[in-house]
This record gives structure tokens, sequence and C-alpha cells, in this order.
């Protein structure tokens, strides 16, 4: 049974205990349980259905990627040895999905765009929670990554971070942005989110105008992370981080830049980018073995019933 939600207040206190508990977990956007390297014989590139409008991708410990479309949010699920993929939940009118990342217990958790935030079983496709975070306009519910005992979802539309608990229900946390984020009206600004390297705290990206921030699970406090060897990471979309190694994904530039990021993420420094003929516009990205999948969301493309998508994989 699927259960609606109200919005939070918007607060910012977590329990003692849920800080204690908080972890550095696989399918995160961390380093992973992801140990076998995929076998070179599998495939690089897998088509989507036409018209599917891609953003997020998400993997867990077996070799299936599930990827979400913005033009109904349907989850299709594929298989990374084979590129063949079905319908694993089905789409809706009305429906979005965006990021989603998947948990160690078989469930999906998605950002709706739409204020929503979904929780869908992996295995069947059922939606099991539904929770309404904000309005329907006026915001965007973007990305999420999984830490501690909550998903976090970001809000690319407004200054607060929401913690969704891990499980089948719960209570939502709200998470007003403070310290050094700057809001910028009428563009995407918080969008990708992961871990810091010791689990206490959150990195976000800010699309608008590219810059990286740590934030205080307690607080919401938000620092700007120092770069070196890059301006800024203007486009920043999905991140993705293996130990202190940050993947930054920007979509319209075409690359991925990745980070070496110091113990305490204050600072990232540019290590080198990855390009690829193959990027269309990517947005986020998740880890088997040896690479990264990405899917190309197109966005200078039509964005028609018969466009055509694709998921792409690159070694690291």
């Amino acid at each position: 049974m699927t259960r609606i939600h109200p919005r939070p207040t918007r607060r910012a206190v977590l329990g003692g205990a849920a800080l204690t508990a908080v972890a550095v977990t696989a399918g995160a956007g961390t380093a992973s349980a992801n140990s076998p390297k995929g076998p070179a014989s599998w495939p690089t590139e897998f088509p989507l259905p036409d018209g599917f409008l891609p953003e997020g991708i998400a993997i867990g410990s077996r070799p299936y990627a599930y990827v979400g479309s913005r033009a109904d949010g349907a989850i299709h699920r594929y298989d990374l040895r084979t590129g063949k993929g079905a319908v694993l939940s089905e789409g809706a009118e009305g429906r979005v999905s965006v990021g989603l990342k998947l948990d160690h217990d078989g469930l999906l958790y998605v950002a709706g765009s739409t204020g929503v935030a979904r929780v869908v079983d992996s295995r069947t496709g059922d939606v099991v929670t539904t929770y309404q975070l904000t309005p329907a306009t006026g915001h965007f519910i973007n990305d999420v990554t999984l830490l501690g005992d909550r998903a976090w979802f970001t809000d690319s539309l407004d200054a607060v971070l929401y913690g969704v608990p891990r499980g089948r229900s719960g209570e939502v946390t709200a998470l007003p942005l403070t310290g050094d984020w700057v809001q910028t009206p009428g563009v995407n600004n918080a969008n990708g989110i992961v871990g810091t390297p010791d689990g206490h705290g959150l990195i976000v990206v800010s699309s608008n105008p590219g810059k990286l921030y740590t934030v205080s699970l307690r607080t919401g406090r938000a620092r700007e992370v120092a770069l070196s060897g890059a301006a800024n990471v203007a486009n920043g979309d999905g991140l993705f981080r293996i130990g202190r190694t940050l993947y930054v994904v920007q979509n319209r530039l075409n690359l991925i830049s990745v980070f070496d990021l110091d113990a305490k993420a204050t600072t990232a420094t540019l290590r080198r980018t990855i390009t690829d003929p193959r990027f269309d516009v990517p947005t986020t990205a998740a880890r088997f073995g040896n690479r990264l999948y990405l899917v190309n969301a197109r966005f200078t493309s039509p964005q028609t019933p018969d466009t055509t998508f694709s998921a792409v994989a690159v070694s690291i």
C-alpha cells in the first residue's frame, strides 16, 4: 500500500542515535561491494526505449542497472552482461523518475521531480511508499544518496535537503542549507549528492554557478569546497565517490571531472577528466567493477517520443 506523507516541518535536528549510526554505505556513491570486474566482453553501450527521457541510473552489488524515465516515471532494469532490459516499474501520467539509488535491502529510492520521493521494490517494481516532500510546483526533487539511516534528496529550486527514512515507513527530516551556500533564483542549484569520505556529512554540487559544498548533517551548514586545478564544476550533475576520489558528471560539457579530496573534503584537486565521443549530455553515473555507467539525457536534442537514448560505460 502506498502511503502519502505530508510535507515535513523545516527542521534540521537529527537525534544523536541517528548521527552515530551514520556510516559509508554501498550503492550511495561511495566505495561499494562491486568488486567483481565486468568482463571485457560485456557491452559498453545499450539502447534505452525511444522517448524514454532518462536521467538517473542505479546499480547495486549485482550486475543490473536501474534507469528512470522523465517521460512517465517508468523504471527499466538492464542486465549489464547482455545490455538487454525490460520494464520493472510501470510509468503513469504525471509521474517522473530522475535520480535514484538502490539500497542493500532491494529498495530503490527515487527522486520524483515534482515534490515527490518514492520507494520502489526492485524485485517487483511495486511502489512501497510515496513521500510528498514539497508542493508540486516551485520545487525540483532532483537527486538522492544513501547515508546512515536516511536517503537524502536535493531540491534544485530550494536550499533544503530532505532525509527520507531507509525502510518502509518513518518521518522525513528537512535540513535547510546555511553557511556558505548560495541559492541563485531561476536556475538549478543543488543537484548531485554523495556522502563525505568519513561518512559524517554530505557533498552537494550546485550546478549554477558550479560549486561543491560539504554539508553538516547536524546543522545544515554548508562549506564551499576549494577547487584546485579547476575554476568550477559548471553544469555539475551526478556525483559518485570511491574513497577520496570524487567523480563529477558535467552534463552539457560532456565530461567527467575526477577530483582527489583531502581527508575532510575541504579541498578537491583535479586529477583528470574523462571524455568519450558517445557522451551526449550524460547526467548521472553508477559503478560496477571497474566501470562507470552513465545515461545520456540528450538535453540539447529534441525531447520527443521518437528521440533515441542510450546508456554507456567507461573504464575507471
